[in-house]
């Protein structure tokens, strides 16, 4: 029994299923490749030239045949078929049984309906942070309670700038030392799953040559994952004084590397506060 496009019922899903359909609906002649064709798409030979790949190597794959594939032949069969990010995930799992690793890209803001989402939040503090840690988009709540994040230029809006080099910042965390212990661990497994370390090299210098805390934190190469947080963040506010906030973190569709946070007061009696706040400012 088959389907509708003449494919085994029990192939459905497989990886070969998937690069068949991958492949027939790209343009040959986009990519140079001519002649007459009995089917649309590109010929497996010609996936496995633009791959780089054995072409023998590919139609196995395709007939489900020769073992699991390399990261690296997956990654260079991606650039092949032009797949977009949740395909070449989806080409992981069903080839290795896991996603591939996080794939950074630089980030200049969020698009028009994630900061329409952060703006829905009008008396909840929230913002978007890369894997480096760099706040890119943010709501009117957290630039009143928080930072106002859009007085700095870009490259000073590091969260770990602010809490080591920021005395005003510094000064607002009831449990600096606690904040600090998890940041530094935090930042450390992020920059390491985006494949980051590199990057980061100029910044984490910086720090530890104006930081003693944090070259002291850095050099214990501790780990953390943002589970192991404290859930209330506890701030000493100019104008609100002490304030408790329940803090949930949100991975951003379609963008693992973003990291949404978001803040909510503890009890109504701290929401109406910092409702009064904002209202008045």
């Amino acid at each position: 029994m088959t389907n509708r496009l003449s494919i085994p019922i029990h192939s459905a899903g497989s990886l070969g299923d998937f690069l068949r359909r991958c492949r027939t609906r790209l343009d040959p002649a986009s990519f140079g490749f001519g002649g007459r064709r009995r089917t649309p798409g590109l010929r497996r030979e010609e996936v496995a030239q633009r791959a780089n790949i054995s072409p023998t190597w590919y139609t196995w794959l395709e007939q489900g045949r020769g073992g699991a594939p390399s990261p690296e032949v997956l990654e260079r069969i991606c650039s092949a078929l032009m797949l977009t990010d949740p395909e070449r995930e989806h080409l992981f799992i069903l080839g290795l049984g896991r996603p591939p690793e996080l794939r950074y890209r630089p980030v200049d803001g969020v698009n028009p309906r994630l900061q329409r989402l952060l703006d829905s939040m009008r008396f909840s503090p929230a913002i978007v942070k890369t894997a480096t840690w760099e706040v890119v988009a943010w709501n009117r709540a957290a630039a009143i309670v928080l930072t106002d994040y859009g007085k700095l230029p870009p490259g000073q809006r590091n969260i770990l700038r602010f809490l080591f080099c920021n005395r005003d910042v510094r000064a607002k965390q009831h449990d600096w030392d606690g904040v600090a212990r998890f940041v530094v661990g935090a930042f450390r497994a992020d920059v390491a799953r985006a494949g980051l370390v590199s990057a980061v090299r100029e910044l984490v210098d910086e720090l530890c040559s104006v930081s003693p805390e944090f070259d002291a934190l850095w050099r214990e190469n501790e780990v953390l994952a943002h589970a192991e947080a404290d859930h209330v963040k506890r701030l000493h506010h100019p104008v609100l004084g002490l304030i408790a906030l329940e803090q949930s973190a949100f991975s951003v569709d379609g963008r693992p590397d973003l990291n949404m946070i978001v803040y909510n007061p503890v009890d109504a009696g701290q929401a109406e506060r910092i409702k009064a706040l904002i209202e008045q400012s």
